[in-house]
């Protein structure tokens, strides 16, 4: 017997004793040929960020209304910071004098008057060699693009805005960068070909790119079949990247439409008004037929109802958001009327949302052009469902499950298997060409080189995605 137990204990050991601790591959060595090639060969790339990820900036004055946290930037705790940072209460014109300024690669804060750099899309940008982003400090500047590297491009959007409306502004910037590349290649080589896009998105980007992919430029309104999508964007997209995204929503965004965001004990808040301003928020939240926002009761509560709102005294429609409506709106004096706006402004975003859902979540085979590609976290407690009280209208439990911090594994895969009956196996509308897991955080999961070596194999090396031109 003892004799049984030490050969055990040997052979343990000697497993241990081999066991080694392995280093990320050099990205360099693995792709720096084919990186130098592919501008003149593969498709063009286009990075989106998600939500929050593109810096805005006031038209007129050039103040920074996001991506920043220091000087002049656009304050929510005051009127002026509000107005910039709020979008109109107009269902008819939700555009005001903000722009998108490029990707967020760092969010700079000012902290007791020391200047913090805070890394954002850095490392996507930094893999990809996006628009010549270099940066000797980032360990993946290994990868060498050469000096003629034009074919990465970042689409910078309002993320406020309604996402389709930015698949529709996407659909615009694809033609023009279309014909810049395609009027490049025969310049610089002679070679005429018609060029398609590969996206790599991050978040709320990936609903952006799924939705453009399926339709096109198409508003919900000229959608004829919403079961049967026409894939428009398959005319000019091929793979899609799409990383850490809630394609069956997140219940942060409704936390966030009653509760405000905090960003940091030192940052500002930027209350529930501001954040109900913005259409996307809503496009964000989860299904109904999910269950997974409940009353006190276990009663599933209807989200997409404005009376719901109403009735819950949350969002737009909590009474204590009076005085911050009164900022908002400023040229309407009668609080009654302030509120009546508010109502019309959420019951006209909450059908867009729905139908934006409906859209999404059609069961559709792409063409055989497209491939989606989802990375996503699944080891770090996300939350997962809330328990509102009818009374209070605060969220009072949290049921945690696996993700990456913000979006949950099943919400990555649009698992329909939340809220019905459960299965040995996934249920999903999308066709995922295939799927890695990073055992990392919501931003994390772009700077692990698991993530950076998979979508440079994908991009760069994939045999699946040569097309057909003389190699």
């Amino acid at each position: 017997m003892y004799g049984y137990i030490l050969c055990f204990l040997l052979i343990s050991f000697s497993f241990l004793g081999c066991t080694k601790e392995y280093k990320p591959p050099d990205l360099g060595e693995l792709y720096n040929k084919s990186a130098q090639e592919y501008h003149k060969y593969g498709n063009p790339v286009i990075v989106i960020p998600g939500i929050l990820g593109s810096r805005l900036i006031e038209k007129d004055t050039g103040q920074v209304v996001w991506g920043a946290f220091e000087k002049d930037y656009a304050n929510p705790e005051t009127p002026e910071g509000a107005r910039l940072i709020a979008l109109p209460l107009n269902k008819e014109n939700f555009h005001d004098n903000v722009v998108p300024d490029g990707a967020l690669d760092r969010v700079r804060v000012s902290l007791l008057g020391l200047p913090i750099e805070l890394n954002a899309y850095v490392n996507i940008l930094g893999t990809l060699g996006a628009g010549g982003y270099r940066d000797d400090a980032f360990s993946l500047s290994a990868i060498d693009y050469g000096s003629e590297h034009f074919t990465c491009f970042q689409f910078a959007y309002d993320w406020r805005l309604d996402n389709v409306e930015n698949a529709k502004r996407l659909h615009k910037f694809i033609l023009e960068k279309k014909k810049y590349v395609e009027t490049e290649l025969k310049t610089r080589y002679g070679i005429v070909r018609d060029v398609r896009f590969d996206i790599v998105a991050h978040s709320m980007g990936g609903l952006i790119s799924r939705y453009y992919a399926m339709y096109g430029d198409k508003d919900l309104d000229e959608i004829v079949d919403f079961e049967n999508p026409g894939w428009e964007g398959a005319n000019y997209v091929d793979n899609l990247i799409i990383i850490a995204t809630p394609n069956s929503g997140s219940v942060n965004s409704l936390d966030n439409l009653i509760n405000g965001k905090k960003l940091g004990p030192f940052l500002p808040k930027y209350e529930a008004s501001i954040v109900g301003t913005m259409p996307s928020l809503y496009q964000l939240m989860t299904r109904t037929r999910h269950k997974l926002v409940m009353d006190e009761n276990g009663n599933n509560l209807d989200l997409f109802d404005p009376e719901t709102w109403v009735e819950l005294k949350i969002g737009l429609m909590n009474p204590e958001q009076a005085e911050e409506l009164a900022v908002l709106l400023p040229e309407v004096p009668e609080p009654d009327k302030r509120r009546e706006i508010a109502y019309d402004y959420l019951k006209y975003n909450l059908e867009r949302a729905e139908l934006f859902h409906r859209a999404l979540d059609a069961d559709s085979t792409p063409p055989d052009n497209v491939k989606m590609y989802l990375i996503a976290g699944d080891a770090v407690p996300t939350a997962h469902s809330y328990t509102i009280n009818s009374n209070t209208g605060m969220i009072e439990k949290v049921v945690m499950s696996q993700g990456d911090g913000t979006v949950t594994r099943s919400s990555a895969l649009m698992d329909e298997r939340q809220g019905g009956d459960w299965k040995p196996y996934v249920i999903t509308p999308i066709d995922w060409t295939s799927v890695t897991f990073i055992f990392s955080d919501h931003l994390g999961i772009t700077e692990d080189p698991t993530f950076s070596d998979n979508v440079l194999y994908i991009l760069l090396e994939n045999p699946a995605n040569r097309r057909n031109v003389d190699i």
